[in-house]
């Protein structure tokens, strides 16, 4: 009876076929003091209703219908509404573990910390499942050992999702408006606001990889905003904490190499060839970076290799590490 409120916030945005799923796995947790905030962002589909719907059948929904404004604004927008003292984002056509919030509520109870994370687990297709921090342990990291490990997704990622906030860490840290990639903009921040941060190693996120996702969609040119906001990440980052410069290299190089990879196999219009010109210049420039700096793998030697011997190489060397690993 004593535990604090925990607000969830659900973005909803066109996901009629995933929202009920979603929706169950939220009102069922084992963690009952909870306040779910559904923010309606201008959905076209059967979303809005849906979310009426379930408002009407458990008390603790909040219906929030708004113009559309972007994932960010529907985030900002939920922050904003929150009563809880503590509070975590979930996508609406990904799932909770039953115990999601009861699991990360008490990992900061038991640490005394503002910020608790689990890992997740990725679904691709319904089917294929893969488990984030499955070789990790249940510890405390510092600030500068969370920020490493986040750069590396050692166990858990840059994504809002799969944490569990104290409110006041939002005081001053929203997400950036019409930005694709947006949690590259934030998730560092309340780190660094914290000395100590809780790590469970038990997946109690649901992570959906869907072929009509936002990352998996055709390419355009607001891809890049993932560059833009890695950089000014790592560029924060390095200023306060330069003993992890070798993790925000990894970075940028990954940051690089991941929109590389989903512009080889599309048209491309005359400004997106000119950005990926940039793109494969800075590779091949900090190219020694890759094969000095221990942070960096096989794989991303081999694509560095591979990029060397020109675009026609990388693009199917990747198609083929592509279909082996999916």
């Amino acid at each position: 009876m004593n535990k604090a409120l925990v607000s969830i916030i659900v973005p909803v945005f066109n996901v009629e076929n995933y929202m009920k799923k979603c929706l169950d796995s939220v009102i069922n947790q084992t963690y009952k003091n909870i306040e779910i905030l559904l923010i309606d962002d201008g959905s076209k589909d059967s979303s809005g209703k849906i979310c009426d719907e379930y408002s009407k059948k458990d008390k603790r929904i909040k219906i929030f219908h708004k113009e559309n404004g972007g994932l960010s604004s529907a985030r900002n927008y939920g922050i904003e509404k929150a009563t809880g003292e503590y509070l975590t984002f979930i996508d609406s056509d990904d799932t909770l573990e039953v115990d999601y919030i009861e699991y990360l509520y008490n990992l900061i109870t038991k640490y005394d910390t503002d910020l608790s994370i689990c890992p997740y687990t990725v679904i691709i297709n319904e089917t294929k499942k893969y488990d984030f921090g499955k070789k990790y342990k249940e510890e405390v990291l510092n600030t500068e050992q969370a920020l490493t490990r986040m750069l590396c997704e050692e166990g858990f990622t840059v994504s809002a999702c799969a944490k569990l906030y104290k409110k006041e860490l939002f005081d001053d840290i929203r997400y950036p408006l019409n930005k694709l990639c947006e949690d590259n903009g934030t998730t560092y921040k309340t780190i660094m606001k914290c000395n100590k941060i809780a790590y469970g190693n038990e997946s109690k996120y649901n992570y959906f990889k869907r072929p009509n996702s936002i990352m998996t969609s055709k390419f355009n040119i607001k891809r890049m905003d993932l560059i833009e906001l890695t950089d000014i990440m790592c560029n924060d980052i390095e200023k306060k904490y330069p003993s992890i410069i070798n993790a925000c290299d990894k970075r940028r190089i990954h940051s690089r190499f991941s929109i590389l990879r989903q512009m080889i196999n599309c048209d491309l219009n005359k400004e997106e060839k000119e950005k990926q010109k940039e793109i494969i210049k800075y590779l091949k420039k900090n190219k020694r970076k890759v094969f000095k700096n221990k942070e960096f793998n096989k794989r991303d030697k081999a694509a560095i290799l591979s990029l060397m011997l020109g675009k026609h190489a990388f693009k199917i060397s990747w198609n083929i590490y592509d279909k082996i690993r999916n």
